[in-house]
């Protein structure tokens, strides 16, 4: 096992590994730290929750962690943690419901929440982002990768972004909300980042696979169908002002310049 990953299916003595990953002074920036800021790991292999609890507070986080989705999801609405990191295979109540129920809650849909798969779950990482997840990373990771997107995700929630318009379509991106002629539409996570990504490059055709490494987060091509099922989910739900989603046939999407 080289020194940029870590096998979380496969268990290793954790004091080599604490020694083989722990974190040098000169690998952060304290000016970049965690600042006191709490996450919640949700993660059922001890191995792996405590080697990114060590990582964590070396960064200058707080963290807490469950063993299983039940009580992940009870600490999580009692703790009302700035971040979670969470597993997809827990007992007792998977990382995909665990997600699902706390992005459907507006008690703690703001909560940002990276997702830990394995490679062979493609299909519920897809869903995990359905559901609103905001990233994810594949077993076997790098616990410095692991803090270096935690700090990313941050800092995204922390710069005020102004509101979009285009035509009737209005997007407020701090309270997550879509209008049309000032009637809300309610989206899902990935429909609001899909008309977000096209909002902000109007006028541009955006090609399949730049949308699914934009949106979806997929570096690797995949089934593109994804992208025009939701585009087509997208424009019902926007209703007449969706027709200004325009079809390049052979290259992908663009949402229409007024």
């Amino acid at each position: 096992m080289d020194d940029v990953s870590f096998a979380g299916v496969h268990r290793t003595n954790l004091a080599a590994t604490k020694t083989r990953y722990s974190i040098s002074k000169t690998d952060f920036n304290p000016m970049d730290a965690g600042s006191g800021r709490k996450i919640l790991i949700i993660e059922d292999e001890s191995d792996v929750a405590d080697l990114l609890a060590l990582n964590l507070r070396k960064a200058g986080f707080n963290t807490s962690s469950a063993a299983d989705g039940a009580s992940g999801l009870q600490k999580a609405r009692d703790s009302r943690p700035d971040f979670i990191i969470l597993d997809l295979m827990l007992p007792k109540m998977s990382g995909l419901d665990v997600c699902r129920i706390l992005k459907g809650d507006g008690a703690t849909s703001h909560i940002p929440i990276l997702m830990l798969t394995a490679k062979a779950e493609e299909i519920d990482r897809i869903v995990g982002l359905e559901f609103g997840a905001d990233d994810y990373v594949t077993k076997p990771f790098s616990p410095r990768e692991v803090t270096l997107r935690i700090r990313a995700i941050l800092r995204r929630g922390e710069k005020p972004e102004e509101t979009l318009q285009a035509g009737p379509i209005s997007i407020d991106p701090a309270r997550h909300q879509v209008r049309i002629n000032g009637k809300r539409v309610h989206l899902t996570s990935l429909e609001f980042k899909l008309l977000r990504t096209l909002l902000q490059r109007r006028g541009r055709v955006q090609e399949r696979d730049k949308l699914l490494n934009d949106v979806w987060g997929y570096e690797s091509v995949i089934d593109t169908r994804t992208v025009d099922t939701h585009v087509r989910r997208l424009r019902e739900k926007l209703g007449k002002a969706g027709d200004a989603i325009e079809t390049v046939r052979g290259f992908g999407y663009r949402l229409r310049e007024e």
